[in-house]
Order: structure tokens, then C-alpha cells, then sequence
């Protein structure tokens, strides 16, 4: 950061001078770059500090190829692209990439009921396979849907789930995380709907196996204070999602989370896995608005 960067009241740079200092940092590739996708050769590096290790969801980006996000990430300087199964890891890993999040069930069909664990149990199993295949840390998993199931026997049945699973996942050395969604605006219904019932959740498997994704534009959707419950519940969390709010869109100075703030809480927590950009680009160059959001966390 420049000497001459306008600092806040409390010494630190302000929210504005980052992302503009972000933004500027990229502005050359923005601009040399194609409108349809980009071509990848033309991104500058974002990464320059490389304290938090940085991931991207694939499915943000629908009209780049994934070879092409593979090259995208490499010189952006990316350490994963993640949430894939069986080939497309293998594309990453050709690449020299992690994939940090491997693939299992649907959403909505999750563990909360006890008809649905025969198959979200053999997926989460498949998906551990492929983590150990391809040396992945953590498949994802999800609670379901309500339809009118109370929260408590949705985390019994949780846990009774978990519990035929993990065993495995602690002999493979692979982490199950279930992601905490918004059932405010982007997953109606959605049981995992706030931290502390994915915590009770962790708390009951009793095993460093099974963590939660904690996703920041969502839980900022669904019950924001996201700093402080990171510090708070940072021993149950094995990794992170950005987005920004209102509308998952860029990170930056459009959307009302200060995304340098958040990342250095989770450094402050001694957290060393990875955080995952799944915010959806809004401009004509999605690889361009990556980087800078890859640069806007950079902290």
C-alpha cells in the first residue's frame, strides 16, 4: 500500500482507498481484455501477499471454459478452483491447482431427513474417494429443506447421519463441511440457515471431520454481525465463501461488506485453509472482476 493512502480514524487504510488501490492495481487487464470472456495471458497477478489462500467456484463463471478458468487462476495466482467431481478435478490438478471443495448431493434433498440419507450418504462417500484420489481436503454436504420439519428433528436426523459418515471421512483424512445458505432470499427453506445450529450440529458429531462452510454473503443476508461470529465460531469452520450483498455480485466498492476486514479476522483466527470467490460477475469481463476481487482479499 502507498505511503500517501488516505487513512481512516483508526489508523488503518480507509474502505475506499483499498478497493480504488484494488481496482487500479487491475485496471490494464480490465481494460486490454476481450468483453466476451478474456484472454487469460492478458490478467496481471493479484496475489501479491498470498497470507489467505484463495479458491474459485467454477460455477460462477459459466461462459469460461474451465480450461480456461484453470489458466485464469494460474496467472491471477489463484491456489484452487473447487466444488467439482471426478474429471474436472483432474483438468485442475493437470493444471498444478487444488480443488479445495469437492461435490456430493443436492441442496434441497439433505440430511435433515432419513429418507434421503441412503443417497446423500453414498454421494458424500463417492466424494471422499475423489478427495483422497486427488489429495482434495473437503467434500461438501447440505442440510435440506424444512417442508415444515422442525429445526430440533432436522439436527437429530443430522446427526444421525453424519455420525454412519464421519468414521469414514476421519480414516480418509477428509473433511466434511455443510454449507450455511440464506433461506432469506437465495434458498428458501433452507434448514442450515444460521450459525449456531450449524454449530450444535458440529458440537454433536464430535469430530474435527465434519466443520462448517461458512458462507459471509449469505450469512451477512440471513443474520449479518459476520466479524464477531467468525471470531466466535471459528473452531467449527473449515472454510469460507465470499459474495458480495445485495446480489452476489463483485466484492468491491458496489456492495455494502468491507471484504479486507473480514479477511484479516479470519487470518486473526489462525485459519489455514482456503476461501473460496463465489460471487457472480455482473461486468463484460467476469476474469477481470476475479482478479480484482482475489485482490481486494489480499490483505
Amino acid at each position: 500500500m502507498p505511503h500517501n493512502t488516505p487513512q481512516d480514524p483508526h489508523g488503518s487504510p480507509s474502505r475506499r482507498a483499498v478497493l480504488v488501490s484494488a481496482s487500479a492495481t487491475l485496471a490494464a487487464a480490465a481494460l486490454a481484455a476481450p468483453a466476451a470472456i478474456t484472454r487469460a495471458a492478458e490478467l496481471q497477478k493479484a496475489v501479491k501477499h498470498g497470507r489467505v489462500r484463495q479458491s474459485v467456484c467454477k460455477w460462477c463463471y459459466g461462459s469460461v471454459s474451465l480450461e480456461d478458468m484453470c489458466v485464469a487462476a494460474k496467472q491471477i495466482g489463484l491456489e484452487s478452483v473447487e466444488l467439482l467431481g471426478g474429471n474436472d478435478i483432474e483438468t485442475v490438478k493437470k493444471h498444478g491447482l487444488e480443488c479445495a471443495v469437492v461435490n456430493s448431493h443436492r441442496i434441497e434433498r439433505g440430511l435433515n431427513r432419513v429418507e434421503h440419507h441412503e443417497d446423500c450418504l453414498n454421494r458424500i462417500r463417492q466424494g471422499i474417494d475423489e478427495a483422497v484420489m486427488y489429495g482434495c481436503p473437503n467434500v461438501i454436504t447440505f442440510s435440506g429443506n424444512r417442508a415444515g420439519m422442525p429445526d430440533d428433528v432436522g439436527l437429530d436426523n443430522c446427526e444421525k447421519a453424519l455420525k454412519q459418515i464421519v468414521g469414514y471421512a476421519e480414516e480418509k483424512g477428509v473433511t466434511i463441511i455443510m454449507e450455511l445458505l440464506n433461506s432469506k432470499r437465495s434458498h428458501k427453506d433452507y434448514m442450515c440457515d444460521r450459525t449456531h445450529w450449524g454449530v450444535e450440529l458440529v458440537k454433536r458429531v464430535g469430530s474435527e471431520r465434519f466443520k462448517l462452510l461458512y458462507d459471509i454473503f449469505h450469512m451477512q443476508v440471513q443474520e449479518g454481525d459476520v466479524i464477531d461470529t467468525i471470531k466466535e465460531s471459528h473452531p467449527y469452520i473449515a472454510h469460507y465463501h465470499t459474495g458480495g450483498v445485495p446480489g452476489r455480485a463483485e466484492i468491491d466498492e458496489t456492495q455494502e461488506l468491507y471484504y479486507p476486514a473480514i479477511m484479516r479476522a479470519i487470518l486473526e483466527t489462525g485459519y489455514k485453509g482456503f476461501v473460496g470467490q463465489e460471487f457472480i460477475p455482473r461486468r463484460d469481463n467476469p476474469l477481470a472482476s476475479l482478479a480484482q476481487g482475489v485482490a481486494i482479499c489480499d490483505v
